[in-house]
């Protein structure tokens, strides 16, 4: 009982350590644990030959799951080095991306702000989203920015950290490196519709809990923030479910319904149908709403541990 206790108190020190050091910055790339997962899947996706769907299935799949294999292996192998919980929290930090997250939208909102929209749609496609920018409104900059905020601090945040406090370091880094894989792969373009399907699954069954304990501290701290809490509630039930990913119209709609804004991306889905068009006003509050909501999760998961890190 006493060595579980320990093994709980060291988890949830781990993980306040982790977010201390997120504040600090990014380790260099060359060191950067997501980077090596990129560059493999890079690797992986460049010795892809198959011309039929089976094929390019068989090939996305093992390539997946051997990139899996060594992650998890090198977590595991992590999560026995010296140090305890402060070598686990040092190694768990570059699994996060809070920092860059929050930077980022602080950026766009710094150009829409300033009548920058050429430099908002720029720092909007560098930072956060995958889709063609160049002829966005400001207001669908601003939106974009918004769905961004709230999905990535369900998967760059929030979901590291929840698979950290379930399953210590092999999980968290498998986490990662099957978000990343859905990042990379996860589309339905006729070369990854089938190489990448197994990736994109793999992803949406990760973060099924995670997608769903933000969209829920969100609708918790859309009173602190001063923001619509019924409207956040209301929105969610209708809306949770209006995109395709699964997991993805959680966290947004809950967004949309606190900040009363209609979140639309053109052809693909609208969230809370009679808000309000979105400004670079919204950004600032967005981004009150994504810190209350994350200090909600952590607190979560610390629960209900009262004991000190030592």
């Amino acid at each position: 009982m006493f060595v579980r206790g320990e093994a709980v108190r060291g988890t949830r020190c781990a993980v306040l350590l982790a977010l201390v050091l997120d504040g600090l910055g990014e380790p260099p790339v060359r060191w950067h644990p997501v980077v090596w997962m990129g560059n493999f899947l890079k690797a992986a996706r460049g010795r892809w030959e198959g011309t039929t769907p089976a094929e390019q299935f068989r090939e996305g799949a093992a390539g997946w799951a051997v990139g899996a294999g060594l992650v998890g292996g090198v977590g595991m192998l992590a999560a026995r080095l010296p140090g305890g919980w402060v070598t686990r929290g040092v190694l768990l930090k570059p699994l996060l991306a809070r920092r860059a997250l929050f930077g980022a939208v602080g950026e766009v909102h710094a150009a829409l702000a300033a009548g920058d929209l050429p430099g908002a749609r720029r720092l909007l496609a560098w930072h956060l989203v995958s889709r063609d920018t160049s002829e966005l409104s400001a207001a669908e900059v601003a939106g974009a920015c918004i769905e961004s905020l709230a999905e990535n601090l369900s998967d760059s945040v929030v979901a590291p950290l929840l698979c950290f406090r379930v399953g210590g370091l092999p999980l968290a880094a498998l986490y990662r490196y099957a978000n990343t894989a859905d990042a990379m792969w996860g589309y339905r373009t006729p070369e990854l519709e089938y190489a990448g399907k197994l990736a994109a699954r793999a992803d949406d069954l990760l973060n099924l809990a995670p997608a769903r304990l933000t969209a829920l501290c969100a609708l918790l701290a859309a009173l602190p923030a001063r923001l619509d809490a019924p409207g956040a509630f209301r929105v969610w039930r209708q809306d949770a479910r209006n995109t395709a990913s699964p997991n993805a119209g959680h966290p947004m709609s809950a967004f949309a319904g606190a900040l009363g804004v209609r979140l639309d991306k053109r052809g693909v889905y609208v969230l809370n149908v009679g808000g309000r068009e979105p400004t670079a006003a919204d950004l600032p509050r967005a981004l009150r709403l994504a810190r209350l909501t994350l200090a909600l999760a952590v607190l979560t998961l610390l629960w209900p541990s009262r004991s000190r890190c030592g």
